[in-house]
This record gives C-alpha cells, structure tokens and sequence, in this order.
C-alpha cells in the first residue's frame, strides 16, 4: 500500500514525548499495571531491557494444561494474564478449582503477588475471586482474567460483572457492583486505567443457556489445521441480553452504558445478516452474483477479552460484534460520560480477495487454481460471502484496540481468506478508516516512539497446515508451501510505519522443537522446518525499540530496531498455544509465560 502523508500537529508531537515516558506506579520507576502497559495500550515502558541470560523465576500458574491440551486436539487454547509490575511486586493470575471441557465455570481464579527481597521473588500473598469465565470448549478458547494497578489498590474481576478492590494485603477493600446483575452476567474484558484512576471494563448479560449448536467451521478459530471443539456451542444456542461499557471512578462510584445503545446504527437482533456459502457451493464464490444466504444477527454486544482503550483526550474505544454473526462488528468511540462519539463499521473494508495478485496485496492464488476462487469470481471480493472483506470479531482472541501518538486507533481482526492471518485495520481520531496490512489474528500491537514519530511492532504469522479459505483439501489444500510457493508458510516479528509499510521484519528460523528437563538440559527435534509461530499476543518495547516476544518453540526473544536477536532463552517447552503478553519491570527484567508457567528472566 502506498504511504500516506503524516501531518502531525505541536501537541501530537507532545503526545509522542509523553508516550515515550513510560507508565506510572504506586511503587518505584515506571510499571506494567494493565493489558497492553497503559490505557492506550501501547506495550512500552522506558527502561532498558536486561540481557536474557538467566531464569530468575519459574511459577505454575494453571494446573490444568495437559487437560486443557487434550481438550483441544494437543493446543493449550487457553488466555492468561499479564504479569503486572509495580515497583518490586509482580502480580499473577492463578487458578484451582476443577477443569471440565464443557464449562470453563469449573475452575476458579485469583491473583498471587511475589515481591523482590534480595534478588530474589517472595510470595506475599494469594486471593481468589468469584469471576467465571463464559462459556467452554465448544464455544471458543478460554477468556481471560486481568486485573490492573491503580489508585494504590489491585483490582481484579469479580462474579455477576463486578470487580473486586483489593488492599495491599490482598485483602478485599471493596466489591464494586455497578448494577444488581443475575448469575448469567460476566465481567468479560481486561481492565483499564486511566491516567486520572478512572477504571473502564465491559460486561456480557446472556439467557439461561440455549440448545447445544455445532458451530460452522467458518467460525472455528483453527478448524482448518484440525482442530474442532470437543462440545457443541451453548454459547451462540441464544441471543445474548445486552452487554455494558462500565466506568468507575477512584472513590469507587460507578455507572455504565448498554452498548448495544452505542451502535445503533447496527443492525438489531432480528434483522437478517449474510452468512456464508455452504461447502457444497465450492468453490466461492458459487456465481459472480451470487449472494450469501442470511439469518438472524442477535444482538450488538461486547467482543470477548478486548480491553477498552481510553485515549489521552479522554476518548473510550471499545469493540463489538453481533451475537451470531462475527462479520456485523464495530470500532466504537465513547465520551467520557459514556455518551456515543461514532461508530465505524469494520464491513466492507478489504479488497485483497479473488484475484487479487500477491505482488498487489492479495493472499489467494488465482482464480481456479487450488487456494483459489471459482473461475470468474469478483476481483477482490472475499470468497466465503462475494463482498469486499470484513475486520470480524471472533471470541477466541484477545486483540484491543491500541491509540497511537497521533490519536489513530489500530485493532487487529480476523479474516479466513487469508489463510486465517486476519488484518491490522487502522482508523483516524475521527473514526474514518485509513487501511490496513494483512495480518491482525489475535494480535495487540506495541507502539515504539522514536524521532518524533512512532513505529507499530506485531507478529505476523503466515499459518501453514491450513487451506487458504474453506476447510476443503480439494479446494483449499492444507500443503500451502506447495500450493502458494510464492506466498509459503512463515513466521515473523514485523515492524510498520503509521501508514503500515514494513520497516523490518525479522523471520523464524529455528525447527528444533525442544522441551526442558528443569534443570538446565533440552531434549529437541528436528521438526518444524518452515519455524514456528510467535505465540505473543501483547509484545513488550523497552526504551531502546527492543521487542521481547515469546514463541511457541519455546524460547523467548529479544528483537532489536532493524530486526536481529539480541539473545534469547528457553522456558519450558515448545507448545501451540493461545497467545499471551510479555511485560517489563522498573529494572528491565522481562515476564513471559510458557505452558502455563511465569517465568522471570534478566542477566
């Protein structure tokens, strides 16, 4: 895509000074208190990062993984927290209780906070709270608990869409309850906090659960590298109820907002949305005036795990879906008193479809050829429904909106015709859309300032095993590297510009996939010759640009500006996983988790 001209005004300029600054504590130095290290979400803290020499810390946190691998075909399809610094304290999720693949309700959460005492993490104190998570394994991967630092209290999700406050001793000062809300409402988004203390977070009401429904494989997060859920969907059996945008402020008062009030130009529950073409039409598109068939929408509500993120001027982003249907969803600014700003619909966007060569943005082979579209489809239409691509909105991620320096707003969707790479949309302060670089898939971007200006830092995974648009071997064939010789399997850690062209990228090269003994020896294997993919959903950018990244050969990375390893070092072992977040500390040690352990790593 071509650049765009940047003008950036005085005060944007001392945006991009004050971003650059890092984040405030109750503690000592800059800290790492929520999702994405502040209210913007910019994934930065300027200190500089230590060497990758040494584990100081190895904790297990979820009991549960070889149950929660088993239940998803060998994947640990699972979102976990992040490790948040505050001074010489981390705090961590844990979980206990039970696992059953059916409900994820099951098991139980809470937080462990470990303090620094002579170079060494000492347990303080563990709490548990009585938030559930929504849904099971035939719904989606496993949503996520997180807490957040603020006002000199941790606070933390609590039961019925509240959050708990807790004290210094983890003791709980406060249960803030926005509304008297049944037992089928859930606290269902990171927390935010922003600079003033005020805290954002978003809450899903259901029905009594539904009828069990099979899920179509359009809407399964990895069907096409054969993984399916163990259950069928309970979750998407019924309309949701509503869902709520709630702001609390530092003396605990609260108040909220439906969101499905600040969509409205939406469609409603009952209005007819397109779906997609069934697997007895391939290939798609069946006709070149072919339309999709339709069904009921349900209501606009609140994506699963996505964090508000609250701009410097005050401005809430949040990020819906329809209820049935992950393709109706929105980018959605809100007022500080919760009133509507605008909404931008993330429909329509793409025009990198059918027939759209590789050396001009597209990702499909030709028209007819296997990995391809019907012969005569659209140029650039996405195949599943013959209309320009969709940003879609699926439960399974964790990707929340990230406002850059400049007021834009960046937020990475889902798209299955890329072969399941989805797209880093890009929006102005304004709410008109700017563009987008093909790949988005459960991804929170990093925002790196430098030289009066800012550069965005993600992962970019070209999935392999999988076919390109449907889960059909004879029209969309699994061998991609065969298939797509010039557009193979492969994996990298990708710097853009504002306007999305790449600045670097570096490329996994390692295809020894290795597991520790504890005690220093790996046991590896050649087996994964195109890499492997980075599982970081959230990166963290020291002060110097480097990127710490975490990837599913197990090892953790430090990526320096212009692309080259720093040094890296190996966890627990080489695992596919749900994505999480790496965090920094005031002294620059690096938090990154690895089946189901946190571990803490500095020179």
């Amino acid at each position: 895509m071509g650049p765009r001209a940047a003008r950036r005004s005085a005060a944007v300029v001392l945006a991009l000074l004050a971003a650059a600054c890092g984040g405030k504590s109750a503690g000592s130095g800059p800290a790492w208190t929520e999702w994405g290290q502040d209210a913007q979400h910019a994934g930065t803290l300027a200190v500089n990062g230590q060497a990758l020499s040494t584990v100081y810390f190895d904790y297990a946190y979820d009991p549960f993984v070889f149950p929660e691998l088993s239940a998803s075909s060998g994947q640990l399809s699972v979102h976990y927290m992040t490790p948040l610094t505050d001074g010489d304290s981390v705090t961590m999720e844990t979980k206990s209780g039970s696992y059953s693949s059916d409900t994820y309700s099951a098991q139980t959460w809470g937080v462990v906070q470990f303090r620094w005492v002579n170079g060494a993490l000492v347990r303080q104190w563990q709490a548990t709270s009585d938030w559930k998570a929504v849904g099971g394994t035939g719904d989606f991967w496993e949503p996520v608990f997180h807490g957040a630092i603020a006002n000199g209290h941790l606070y933390i999700p609590g039961g019925r869409g509240t959050i708990l406050k807790l004290d210094g001793s983890g003791a709980v000062a406060a249960r803030i309850v926005p509304a008297a809300w049944d037992a089928n409402t859930y606290t269902v988004s990171p927390i935010t906090v922003d600079g003033a203390g005020h805290l954002y977070f978003t809450v899903l009401r259901l029905q009594a659960p539904g009828p069990a429904v099979p899920l179509s494989a359009d809407e399964i997060v990895g069907s096409n590298d054969g993984w399916t859920p163990t259950t069928p969907s309970t979750f998407y059996g019924t309309d949701a109820l509503d869902s709520f945008l709630v702001q609390v402020d530092p003396d605990d008062s609260s108040r909220f907002v439906s969101v499905s009030s600040l969509v409205p130009d939406a469609p409603k529950a009952s209005d007819a949305c397109e779906t997609t073409f069934a697997d007895a039409d391939l290939p798609w598109p069946p006709g070149a005036a072919a339309v999709a068939p339709t069904s009921d929408c349900g209501t606009q509500r609140v994506a699963l795990n996505a964090a508000p993120a609250v701009a410097s001027d005050g401005t809430i982003y949040v990020v819906t879906r329809a209820q049935f249907n992950s393709r109706y969803a929105y980018l959605v600014a809100v007022n500080t008193d919760l009133t509507p700003r605008w909404e931008s619909s993330l429909r329509d966007r793409f025009h990198d479809g059918c027939g759209v060569p590789h050396a001009m943005g597209g990702q499909l082979e030709a028209n007819g050829a296997p990995e391809g579209c019907a012969v005569g489809a659209t140029y650039g239409v996405d195949p599943a429904t013959n209309r320009p691509g969709a940003g879609r909105v699926m439960d399974d991620a964790s990707s929340s909106p990230v406002v850059a320096p400049d007021g834009s707003v960046f937020y990475g969707a889902y798209t299955l015709y890329n072969y399941s790479q989805g797209h880093l949309m890009h929006f102005d302060a304004a709410g008109a859309y700017l563009g987008a670089y093909p790949f988005g898939w459960d991804t929170t971007p990093a925002i790196y300032v430098h030289g009066g200006t800012y550069s965005v830092v993600t992962k970019e995974n070209h999935y392999g095993s999988m076919g390109s648009y449907c889960s059909v071997a004879p029209y969309c064939p699994p061998d991609r590297v065969t298939y797509a010789p010039d557009y193979p399997e492969a994996y990298f850690v990708t710097q853009l510009s504002p306007e999305l062209d790449v600045e670097w990228q570096f490329k996994a090269t390692n295809q020894k996939s290795c597991a520790s003994d504890g005690v220093g020896h790996l046991t590896c294997d050649t087996d994964h010759p195109f890499s492997f993919e980075w599982c970081v959903n959230a990166p963290a950018i020291d002060a110097t640009g480097t990127a710490y990244v975490n990837s599913e050969d197990g090892w953790l990375y430090a990526i320096t500006q212009g692309g080259k390893v720093r040094d890296r070092i190996f966890q627990q072992a080489a695992i596919g996983a749900a994505y999480t977040p790496t965090s920094l500390d005031s002294a620059g040690r690096v938090y990154s988790q690895n089946s189901g352990h946190l571990f803490v790593v500095g020179r």
